[in-house]
């Protein structure tokens, strides 16, 4: 039996057919181009019923940005318009049809269950997907359960509290998203460059509403001080964050993915040093960080995953 996977984004949509072992036999990726609402949804249907029919499966997964809201069975997705509480079950089944079992899920749960199966963490019942890109999320196994939470927010890690005293922009994402996500390294760097007159390296030289967070590791390479001090903060707080998860949920391995890792990789060794000085004891001895090796895929297997869980779980 084969499977489809869809993984959904704020900018794309990638859809891929699955042996029941994990092996893509065929993928398509669709950019979304403006689309909102009810235009993203059709797309859905229309790419995954067509990927489903080619390759005869009878049990569909989707991964989705933002919430899904299990009792409703619809999506939360603040990075896609129109969809406050978009409807997704009810059109994927109708369009799909009785027969097909559909799953739907966050993408933070498909990170972890497809690292769990066909990634850097396989095999794993207790481990962790931590996201750093745009924002910071982690997928949680514990016990080889995705944890949801009562909203289907946990996970939302960019929140955690790793620094004092409260600043008011944390409201908008949180304190450790606020300086150690992609955005928040750029935030970091321009906060540190606006009051220093002396400064003139390599971050100066750029247009600040025009900084990424690329520019940045950029000019850490090179020694720029600035680049230096917003990076080591940022592998401070990447360590705290990790110590805080080691000591809550005791996992063995912890995946790091997303745009920034990436280039932060390299990092590993230093985030494991800071994590060991806050971590429990005991807890931080037993886990291991890695990168994730499915890279942008990850949501994708993790999507098919859901698929083949639920075929499991009710056989044809």
């Amino acid at each position: 039996m084969n499977f489809i996977g869809a993984d959904l984004g704020g900018t794309k949509l990638a859809v891929a057919a699955f042996t029941g072992d994990g092996d893509v036999i065929e993928r398509d990726v669709t950019a979304l181009g403006g689309r909102e609402g009810g235009a993203v949804g059709s797309l859905v249907a229309d790419r995954v019923g067509q990927m489903r029919v080619k390759h005869r499966s009878k049990a569909v997964g989707v991964c989705v940005p933002g919430l899904y809201r299990a009792e409703r069975g619809t999506v939360w997705a603040p990075n896609i318009g129109g969809w406050d509480d978009y409807p997704l079950l009810s059109e994927l089944r109708a369009s799909l049809g009785g027969k097909v079992r559909v799953t739907i899920d966050s993408d933070r749960a498909a990170y972890i269950l497809g690292e769990t199966w066909r990634g850097s963490a396989r095999g794993a019942t207790n481990a962790i997907f931590l996201a750093v890109g745009t924002g910071i999320g982690a997928g949680i196994l514990a016990g080889g359960k995705v944890l949801h939470g009562s909203g289907d927010v946990a996970g939302a890690i960019g929140w955690l509290a790793v620094d004092r005293p409260f600043k008011p922009r944390y409201v908008h994402h949180g304190c450790l998203e606020d300086q150690a996500s992609g955005p928040g390294l750029v935030r970091v760097a321009r906060d540190l460059i606006g009051p220093d007159l002396s400064y003139d390296g390599m971050l100066a030289k750029k247009n600040p509403e025009e900084l990424e967070a690329g520019d940045i590791f950029a000019a850490y390479e090179s020694g720029d001080r600035i680049a230096r001090e917003v990076i080591d903060n940022a592998i401070e707080l990447w360590g705290m964050a990790v110590a805080n998860l080691v000591s809550l949920f005791n996992p063995e391995i912890i995946v790091f993915g997303g745009g920034v890792f990436g280039p932060a990789t390299k990092f590993l060794d230093r985030i494991y040093a800071e994590a060991k000085r806050w971590a429990q004891p005991i807890a931080i001895e037993q886990v291991r960080l890695v990168t994730s090796s499915l890279a942008n895929d990850a949501g994708l297997f993790g999507a098919a995953r859901l698929a083949v869980l639920a075929a499991e779980k009710t056989p044809a």
